[in-house]
């Protein structure tokens, strides 16, 4: 009788057993994914000091004589490389000033207990402040998008004009309750563990194919996953940041919702008609309606990555900005 109890407690321990083995072994690939990708990427830009930690840019084009200043900011699973790779050395080629940001948690930059468009716009509001910046047109991609407008609502002194590009805005549509484990590895305690242990080397899995359907319909840009520095967000603490970013952004437009309207500024909204990741007719297009005065270009055939796929239509679009945000100033 003893020996079947024996036999059983070991049966009932082993997926313990395995379970802290696989994290265990996660532990250590994402320690050494983590090392690898900072190594191959180090801070390529100044760093901003603010209260708590330091924000993280990248910076091209002229400091005297710019026509403007373009402030960048990425969207999800990015960082200011994706921004400035895509569009920002085209607007710096044609004169402007363009600062890229990692967004709080992001990149380089420390987290500073932001983790959501107001919170994060707040964050780079001040370091605007600090480089003596604006008014400036902002350019916000993706879930950028929604930092933008935080910015721009938030602190209108610091922004004279917007560009929205396949902007995540509005809020979501009920859909579909995830099942319970989904759920869960969304809590934060377990959302924590499992980007120190199994998250970056399932994330590291998937690269290849994500950053494929991110550019659907058009195919990937070459090196692109090197150019932008896309690696970087595989480390543990910016996989946890993306992740509480994702998951506490539909209350945050749900606030910041009501406001559009009051927005009274310069405002393009450019989005792709073949985006199958934030559909224009759900997004963009009805954005545009909100936002008085706001100009919607429509994208034939374009999918999310607008700065890498159109970007010489879309630096062009940003450009005519320019005399239109001098003259509402």
């Amino acid at each position: 009788m003893r020996f079947v109890l024996v036999v059983l407690a070991v049966l009932a321990g082993a997926p313990l057993v395995l379970a802290f083995c696989l994290l265990a072994i996660g532990a250590v690939a994402s320690l050494l994914i983590g090392w690898r990708a900072g190594a191959a990427y180090p801070p390529a830009g100044p760093f901003v000091s603010v209260e708590g930690g330091r924000l993280a840019t990248l910076q091209a084009g002229p400091e005297t004589g710019a026509r403007g200043t373009v402030v960048l900011i990425h969207g999800a699973s990015a960082n200011a490389a994706d921004p400035m790779e895509g569009i920002g050395r085209t607007l710096a080629a044609q004169g402007f000033r363009v600062i890229a940001f990692d967004r709080p948690g992001h990149g380089w930059s420390d987290r500073l207990g932001a983790g959501t468009p107001a919170s994060q716009a707040d964050r780079i509001a001040t370091a605007l402040a600090i480089l003596d910046l604006g008014p400036v047109i902002v350019l916000g991609h993706s879930w950028g998008g929604a930092a933008a407008l935080a910015l721009a609502l938030d602190h209108p002194e610091r922004v004279s004009a917007l560009a929205l590009v396949a902007p995540v805005a509005l809020p979501f549509p009920q859909r579909m309750t995830l099942p319970w484990y989904w759920r869960l590895a969304a809590k934060p305690p377990v959302a924590w563990l499992l980007s120190r242990t199994l998250g970056p080397p399932l994330a590291l899995y998937h690269l290849r194919g994500a950053a494929a359907h991110a550019f659907r319909p058009q195919p990937e840009a070459a090196d692109y996953l090197d150019r932008a520095r896309v690696p970087l967000a595989l480390r543990p603490g910016a996989l946890f940041a993306n992740v509480e970013d994702l998951m506490g952004l539909p209350a945050a437009l749900e606030r910041q919702n009501p406001r559009y309207g009051d927005l009274r500024l310069p405002v393009l909204v450019v989005s792709g008609d073949a985006d199958p990741l934030v559909r224009i007719d759900a997004q963009a297009g009805p954005l545009a309606e909100r936002i008085p005065g706001a100009r919607l270009v429509r994208l034939p055939g374009i999918g999310h990555m607008v700065p890498w796929v159109a970007g010489d239509r879309l630096a062009e679009a940003v450009a005519d900005l320019v005399p239109v945000a001098a003259t509402t100033r």
